[in-house]
């Protein structure tokens, strides 16, 4: 897999080895994310043991464990023996008397082969590793399992560790260096597909199409992106009918909790449970009106797919997985080509958001960037500044014709609208859009200090 970015994670793990202080960082994150790839470009020139867990007995992964080790550390006996139980391991770590890197990466699944696992990993740090010259990193991709099992007051492991590292996805901005060539427009519709997921990049093919990636890389029913989303679903939950029922629901475009519960048939109270699982996940965002100050009180909730990937599979896999069995992807390949201006459409409306953050230094700073609404009306995105009571108002327009000055006077009176510190606030605005301003717009704009971005440009 090409090795993009990861700049501010490669610098904090740097920063802690450079400390010369044993360390147990926890790193974790959704599967595909780049987890194996960060540590390994983290491991590079200095000593490091990797140890990738798996779903066999204890016994045997211990066995392996020691081969990786006594490989590293020359040990003819170890890697041919192995070591009998953890603890021996934890007191041959201690003894290497040296500053190494032990990644092991896929933590829960020694923990689904014995549930001792992370009390025995407590006490190996309090008696050995703590003292020793070792940099524990402990990865996996179950986020669930994760957050039980290290990061949680009740968990074994809960403070010991030094550090922990959530690997989310990359942004619009960097994911676009997988595809330098493309231009901004180009690149919005691979990423609209795939999203900031390094290994969804790289099966895509820049020489083709997204038409000519989708039918050959996803709708293939031997390609891993065929069925990675249910996969996924079965390595983390228990119940995964149950969760993609709900999850094309939210895809398709149900959106509020009564509509879901609506769709599914699930009883509110079992609604509410798995809703708050899939936001842990990071697979869903339950989104508010950006001026709301209490998110988790309001009414006015919206959940949204937060994975590009999965509102795509949804949207195009999901419903059509009989017909992609027996290779007939015509049909939904051209429902593909009709629907994809308004999936980009969505996709673009949180790069703008992403975008904005960038244009700060330009504008003003922002506390909160986000979507508003109250009843019928809606503004794209909305920046806010609590403290200096300033307020950005934008459109986004994802549209083949150049944005002209009616979508400007419509955002106004919409912004009219808007209570947040009413007889305070200083109000700006900004307009985005893929087709650039009409002469009358780019006028106005001089003339009423407009903020337009055409693309990911600023003008």
């Amino acid at each position: 897999m090409k090795f993009i970015n990861r700049k501010s994670e490669l610098e904090a793990l740097n920063e802690k080895w450079e400390s010369g202080d044993p360390q147990m960082v926890i790193l974790y994150g959704k599967r595909r994310v780049g987890k194996t790839e960060l540590m390994k470009q983290f491991g590079k020139k200095k000593p490091f043991v990797y140890f990738l867990a798996d779903k066999r007995n204890q016994i045997e992964q211990l066995r392996e464990f020691g081969r990786i080790v006594g490989e590293f550390s020359r040990d003819t006996v170890l890697v041919k023996h192995g070591f009998t139980d953890w603890i021996e391991a934890f007191q041959y770590l201690k003894n290497l008397n040296k500053q190494f890197v032990l990644a092991v990466d896929e933590y829960p699944y020694l923990v689904e082969s014995d549930p001792a696992t992370s009390s025995l990993f407590q006490k190996g740090w309090d008696v050995y590793l703590k003292e020793s010259g070792i940099f524990l990193l402990l990865s996996g991709s179950s986020i669930a399992m994760m957050e039980s099992e290290t990061l949680i007051q009740k968990s074994p492991l809960f403070g010991r560790r030094t550090g922990q590292l959530l690997v989310e996805p990359l942004s619009f901005e960097q994911a676009w260096k997988f595809f330098p060539k493309k231009t901004f427009h180009e690149f919005m519709r691979f990423y609209t597909i795939t999203g900031g997921m390094p290994a969804y990049l790289s099966q895509m093919d820049p020489d083709r199409s997204p038409e000519e990636n989708i039918e050959s890389r996803i709708f293939s029913t031997t390609e891993f992106l065929f069925n990675e989303v249910e996969f996924t679903l079965k390595e983390e939950l228990r119940e995964p009918q149950n969760y993609l029922a709900i999850l094309r629901a939210i895809s398709w475009g149900k959106r509020k909790f009564g509509e879901i519960t609506n769709e599914t048939g699930l009883k509110k109270n079992v609604l509410t449970k798995y809703l708050n699982v899939l936001e842990r996940l990071h697979l869903i965002d339950k989104e508010v009106p950006v001026t709301e100050y209490h998110k988790e009180k309001s009414r006015k909730g919206l959940y949204r797919i937060s994975d590009n990937f999965f509102r795509f599979w949804f949207q195009f896999v999901y419903p059509y997985k009989s017909e992609l069995q027996i290779g007939k992807t015509e049909e939904i390949i051209e429902r593909y080509k009709t629907c994809s201006s308004s999936l980009e459409a969505v996709v673009y409306e949180n790069v703008c958001c992403e975008l904005l953050r960038g244009f700060e230094k330009n504008i003003f700073s922002f506390d909160r960037v986000g979507r508003w609404w109250e009843a019928n009306t809606e503004i794209d995105i909305v920046g806010l500044n609590e403290k200096k009571k300033q307020i950005l108002f934008g459109e986004c327009k994802w549209s083949s014709k150049p944005v002209g000055t009616n979508v400007y006077a419509d955002l106004k009176k919409k912004a009219g609208t808007v209570q947040w510190e009413r007889s305070k606030r200083e109000d700006s605005f900004i307009l985005f859009s893929k087709s650039g301003f009409t002469d009358d717009m780019i006028s106005l704009a001089k003339k009423e200090g407009v903020y337009l971005v055409h693309g990911n440009t600023l003008l």
